[in-house]
């Protein structure tokens, strides 16, 4: 492995996924080290574990096959920990002590650092009948505030930060809500949102039919197909939000389409799972498994690839047993069913090392063909380890077989599953990679393309200075390391030299093949025509993609996809970032009146705002009540928040801290929102106050793109900077913003 590489894949393994003493003592000396453990763990169940430790521990080594982030960080630990990456919850009751229970069990799974997904179609619509209490319900959108609230404060608590999806069926009575939920930029920003499609909607958008809105059989509206299509379209080219999952398709297509209904996904999209299902993850390291790159006979490795397939399998079915749960549901979900999603990782950098180039025809059946060879021998190396362990508790020999994948299949795999059965009921599946890849030496992420040959980052020394390193893609220093400064050849694209339909090409290609679902996003140029992104989408409904999410940069959720060169302006007054702000004898500003529920007297919040470099940005705050219940402590406040807004510099922290803040007798519903405290509400109201003016783009957008914003970035990497590190690296990849410094997920 290179310097860079080296560099980056150890500061990821020491910051991730190195096991230490309560005291931040090392317990892992070496990487080699962490995949002893690993084995170790796994191969406890086998009864020649001494064996299977030895094969378990070839296939970590040299980082050919990299478990999910979880495995890593928590197998072999002794601590009682999921290995689980994310979950589907429960099915939420139409009813309030239903939905209470749900909510629960979120904030359970959430503490163990588990993101989940959530099909809110089940909760009857905003202004339908309650009976029995004479009022009317408030929908499934006003429920959604909720979670996000508690997701807010579980992060809030110190646990890592957690990740939400939530869906809604197409023709559920608030889906144009549901829709444009997000334009509101503070509003459900610890979600992804994604529509649910059916098959009959598709084909009464390209009829350009009526479509009905309904609810537990009833009739609510009905509105044009097209309109509604248009509408999620519109939404996505402007907010970034929704996505759509195809859901009839995802149903049919279900190797456990007899014993289980899919409506939700986890929070990246890649694992569509039942009530309670669980995603187990791990992906092949194809960028390690090329022969001769750039050479004349460059090729991968198909027979290597077979046995660390088989191998693979059998370490994640491991997992199963190996693993702690934070539900008992969860636990006996995944004993049913043993479904876990083997998926690949420098997917992009194995191309270009044979001579393709991303997105190509040539390259996407490349791809199709590999992801066959994956699914092959995962699917006969679980038909093994069915004949030596039984097959999955829920296995219907004759069900299974006429499923669409088993179908597809040659006929050496259907032999094997008709005469052992099968270990586990769907086996592959496309995740994100973000922070593993870069472990594994910076290789491209998952099936996405090369994001930039290179790029500079900025790294914070122990003497607490600042010093530049070059990260270079695993592929592009192989490059190098070959033919020193020679030119890239043409296939050496990154993903803003792509089309988009390259994107959905290549997508489509491995879908063939995936029996659960992929993550993946199709980045999209700032001025594609509307008319032009709405056939992306068209496009991966037509060639077979289970859904479609899509980033395009624009004025409202910025752009994220940046290289070297495309830096902002110079910066205009750099003494803002560091110098106190003076303050004028006159100021300008607003003020908002609260009126807290179960309270005789309204608090009044009054924000002062100062000009710098053309730019408003808030100045001071003033709280003032006629209840001197809180007097100390507004007076204390005001003083606080006026004293971090003087400093300069991005405040938007002091929103975020605010809207944690949970009263422990409850807090109160405002406006259709559930608010956990007054100090949450104050909060809000100053959070709205700075997107007013334009100094924030949005909860958890960071600053706007205005003078100010340019000032923060002027020396930046690439993209907006990460909130765990501080590095300006934050990209768009797989459905989440993602940091290529310390590989913090927005997903989790």
């Amino acid at each position: 492995m290179s310097q860079f590489a080296m560099q980056i894949s150890e500061r990821i393994w020491d910051m991730k996924y190195r096991l230490k003493e309560a005291d931040g003592s090392a317990v892992d000396e070496t990487v080699e080290e962490t995949w002893s453990r690993i084995a170790k763990a796994l191969a406890a169940v086998e009864e020649d574990s001494t064996a299977w430790e030895a094969r378990f521990y070839d296939a970590l080594a040299d980082f050919r096959f990299l478990p999910a982030g979880r495995i890593i960080a928590g197998a072999g630990t002794g601590r009682s920990v999921t290995l689980f990456n994310c979950f589907v919850m429960g099915t939420i009751p139409d009813s309030l002590g239903g939905i209470f229970e749900m909510l629960r069990e979120a904030a359970l799974t959430m503490q163990q650092g588990g993101g989940i997904g959530y099909d809110f179609s089940t909760i009857r619509p905003k202004g339908a009948l309650v009976t029995g209490v004479a009022a009317d319900a408030s929908g499934p959108l006003s429920f959604m505030d909720v979670w996000d609230s508690m997701c807010r404060t579980i992060m809030s608590a110190g646990a890592r930060r957690g990740a939400m999806m939530a869906t809604l069926r197409c023709d559920h009575p608030d889906i144009e809500d549901f829709i444009t939920a997000k334009q509101d930029p503070a509003r459900l920003r610890n979600f992804n949102l994604s529509v649910l499609v059916t098959d009959d909607f598709m084909d009464a958008v390209k009829a350009d039919a009526e479509w009905e809105l309904t609810f537990d059989g009833q009739v609510y509206r009905r509105v044009q197909a097209r309109a509604l299509w248009d509408l999620i379209m519109r939404s996505t080219y402007d907010y970034a939000e929704p996505g759509v999952i195809f859901i009839d398709r995802i149903n049919q297509r279900n190797n456990l389409y007899y014993a289980e209904e899919i409506a939700a996904t986890n929070p990246c999209g890649e694992q569509p799972l039942p009530p309670y299902g669980a995603c187990l993850l791990g992906s092949i390291n194809l960028a390690r498994l090329v022969d001769d790159p750039y050479g004349a006979g460059a090729a991968l490795d198909e027979d290597a690839l077979g046995e660390l397939v088989a191998t693979a399998v059998r370490m994640m079915d491991n997992v199963v047993d190996a693993s702690r749960f934070p539900l008992p549901e969860q636990e006996a979900e995944a004993q049913a069913k043993r479904r876990i999603g083997l998926g690949v990782t420098g997917l992009a950098d194995a191309l270009m090392m044979v001579g393709e180039r991303y997105g190509s025809e040539e390259a996407a059946q490349l791809t199709s063909h590999w992801l066959r060879r994956i699914a092959r021998a995962a699917y006969l190396a679980s038909a093994q380890l069915a004949s030596e362990k039984g097959a999955f508790p829920l296995f219907d020999a004759e069900a299974f077989l006429d499923g669409e994948t088993m179908r597809a299949m040659d006929p050496d795999v259907r032999a094997a599953v008709s005469k052992h059965g099968i270990r586990n009921a769907l086996l592959t599946s496309i995740a994100p990679t973000g922070t593993i890849s870069l472990y594994a030496g910076n290789v491209s992420s998952g099936i996405e393309p090369v994001f930039a040959h290179a790029y500079t980052r900025k790294v914070l020394e122990k003497d607490g200075t600042r010093s530049e390193e070059e990260v270079v893609d695993y592929a592009v220093q192989l490059w190098r390391d070959k033919f020193d400064d020679a030119p890239f050849p043409d296939h050496f694209v990154t993903a803003q030299d792509l089309d988009p339909l390259d994107h959905v090409r290549m997508q489509a290609a491995a879908q063939e093949w995936v029996d659960s679902s992929i993550s993946k996003t199709i980045n999209c140029p700032a001025d594609i025509s509307f008319e032009a992104f709405k056939d992306v989408y068209m496009e991966a409904w037509n060639t077979g993609c289970k859904g479609c999410t899509t980033y395009r940069p624009n004025a409202v959720t910025g752009s994220v996809l940046s290289v070297e060169g495309e830096k902002p302006a110079e910066p205009l007054v750099q003494a803002s970032l560091t110098d106190p702000l003076d303050r004028p004898e006159v100021m300008e500003g607003q003020t908002y009146k609260i009126k807290w529920p179960n309270s005789e007297h309204a608090i009044y919040i009054t924000v002062n705002d100062i000009v710098v470099g053309g730019q408003r940005r808030p100045f001071e705050v003033f709280i003032n009540s006629k209840n001197m219940e809180h007097f100390a402590w507004t007076v204390a406040l005001t003083r606080m928040i006026s004293a971090v807004f003087r400093r300069g510099g991005d405040v938007s922290f002091v929103v975020e801290e605010l809207k944690a803040v949970f009263d422990p007798r409850g807090g109160a519903w405002m406006q259709g929102k559930y608010v956990p405290s007054i100090l949450a509400a104050i909060g809000g109201v100053i959070e709205k106050h700075m997107i007013g003016i334009g100094f924030l783009a949005g909860e958890g957008m960071g600053l706007s793109e205005d003078p100010v914003a340019q000032r923060v970035n002027a020396s930046a990497a690439p993209g907006p900077a990460c909130p765990n590190c501080g590095a300006y690296e934050m990209r768009m990849a797989e459905g989440c913003l993602t940091c290529g410094n310390c590989g913090f997920s927005k997903c989790g």
